[in-house]
């Protein structure tokens, strides 16, 4: 869900765009600058591929498990609040017709069209950049799905066309007001991760004598729930667990690593024990992004 969400709102803004820009450029009979849209449009892609490849290279340069856990951790936490920024600043300004305009018949007076290239290519390459970063973190909290990624392009490529082609005046609002209300779920999703992928890096990379600490054990923790057990006891029913053969145990469809567990782990952020600072962060992400909600779409 969360892949569909994002592709669908990152790409509806780029469809947006681009016919904006486009059905402008027609009717001010500037068809000689179509054609730097296009190339615009292509450089700006392959920019954000180039982006989604780089951040999995760098990933994959990193041997050291702890390290690996510290890099997700840091790029969960930078994400969630480049999301939360993006969300709600830039989203705000690039959903505005009449901005995108005016800035377009600025740049449309450029002799050999470079405005209008650069107009397109640094819209166009925030969107993409937004969607490498957002779906990368996707991959690493294990919840990306192709087919809801493909599902989320497709639909906003379609409503775009049909909101510029047939020059209709849609009220946009309702699907931003939507989509950011799961991002927000998302972001505070990723803080959680994100501190959780910390504790990762400090008991692998033994490092809990740093925070006056012995041994895992110690870590005080919100709650923890549905551990996996070697045995089910009366009482306990075979419908809510799974059998994991390569460790010999039963865990329960809400455990984290459970069947519902994994989808809440990758849309919400969910742990089953999460610590202390993971549970206040994730909450207080939470308020913020769903108080900053209200007050752009509800009042």
């Amino acid at each position: 869900m969360n892949s569909f969400i994002i592709a669908f709102r990152e790409c509806l803004e780029s469809a947006l765009i681009v016919g904006i820009i486009y059905t402008l450029l027609v009717k001010k009979d500037l068809k000689n600058h179509i054609k730097t849209l296009w190339w615009g449009i292509g450089i700006a892609i392959l920019a954000s591929i180039a982006v989604a490849i780089g951040l999995d290279k760098i990933t994959k340069l990193i041997q050291n498990e702890s390290y690996i856990k510290l890099s997700e951790s840091l790029f969960m936490l930078i994400t969630a609040g480049f999301l939360l920024y993006v969300i709600f600043w830039l989203s705000k300004n690039v959903s505005s017709r009449e901005e995108l305009e005016k800035k377009t018949k600025n740049a449309s007076q450029s002799k050999y069209g470079i405005g209008i290239f650069i107009l397109v290519f640094f819209a166009i390459l925030r969107e993409g950049f937004e969607t490498a970063m957002f779906l990368f973190a996707n991959i690493r909290m294990g919840s990306f799905s192709i087919s809801g990624f493909t599902a989320g392009i497709i639909l906003a490529a379609a409503i775009g066309y049909m909101i510029v082609a047939q020059g209709k005046k849609v009220n946009l609002k309702p699907f931003f007001s939507i989509s950011t209300f799961f991002l927000v779920l998302f972001a505070a999703g990723m803080v959680a991760y994100g501190t959780h992928e910390f504790e990762e890096f400090v008991v692998k990379g033994d490092h809990l004598d740093v925070f006056g600490l012995d041994n895992k054990s110690e870590i005080s923790r919100s709650w923890n729930i549905f551990k996996p057990v070697k045995e089910l006891t009366e009482g306990q029913s075979e419908i809510f667990y799974s059998f994991n053969e390569k460790k010999g145990v039963y865990i329960h469809i809400l455990h984290d690593k459970g069947n519902i567990g994994q989808f809440l782990k990758g849309f919400f952020g969910y742990n089953s024990d999460p610590n202390w600072p993971e549970f206040i962060l994730w909450l207080f992400t939470l308020g913020i992004g769903l108080n900053m909600w209200r007050r752009f779409y509800i009042t």
